[in-house]
């Protein structure tokens, strides 16, 4: 059940928001499968240029999915936009330490000379332990987690938004198993990767059918 007061433009800005995402997913899903597929050690890092586009497609995915929550929280009914406006907050915070990750490893890791290789693999490498691959887990495995967790809230009532629903709990609930990777076995936090990209793939293509529907 949607607010009564759901603006056209909001409908529109929700729509492509939605389907971009979707289609960013699909192109980081089938590079990071490619980027895997090309390495001759689970140990090692994915390589150029697979690791630069996935940098990229995160860079330019981030903020979207904010202004997709954004329309999430302007299609909430009034009684539930406590859920939807934490889930934003949630967003956000997910968008701001990925987006800051991902630059700094992108445009700033690579030119600094003056550092030693064990200050390289501590402060900016991928392989854990490491800064930020700490700062990523926080930010994917618990923010978008609990983002998805407390937007599950909005949609109740027909097929379609209880299939949204199910989805982003299915998602966020993942996301937050993903947790376990840090604490016991890394490859563990395989289980969070399946919630924030395919199974949120999901979650943005019933999103853009929710948008999509005449009032």
């Amino acid at each position: 059940m949607h607010n009564g007061h759901f603006l056209r433009n909001e409908r529109q800005i929700g729509k492509y928001a939605s389907i971009i995402v979707f289609l960013l997913l699909v192109v980081y899903a089938v590079t990071l499968t490619k980027g895997l597929l090309s390495l001759t050690s689970q140990q090692e890092p994915i390589r150029d240029p697979f690791f630069s586009i996935l940098e990229i497609i995160i860079l330019i995915m981030a903020p979207l999915m904010v202004v997709l929550m954004a329309a999430v929280h302007s299609y909430a009914a009034k009684d539930v936009k406590i859920y939807s406006l934490t889930a934003l907050i949630f967003m956000s915070l997910l968008a701001g330490i990925t987006s800051s990750v991902h630059f700094v490893v992108l445009f700033v890791s690579r030119q600094i000379e003056a550092i030693s290789e064990i200050s390289m693999k501590v402060f900016f490498s991928f392989t854990w332990p490491s800064v930020i691959y700490a700062l990523d887990i926080l930010a994917w495995d618990l923010f978008f987690g609990l983002s998805m967790i407390f937007a599950a809230a909005v949609f109740k009532g027909g097929k379609l938004e209880k299939s949204v629903r199910i989805s982003m709990l299915i998602s966020g609930w993942l996301c937050i198993a993903g947790l376990i990777g840090p604490v016991a076995n890394m490859q563990l936090r395989m289980i969070g990767v399946v919630g924030y990209v395919p199974v949120f793939a999901v979650v943005c293509l019933l999103l853009f059918r929710v948008f999509s529907r005449p009032k």
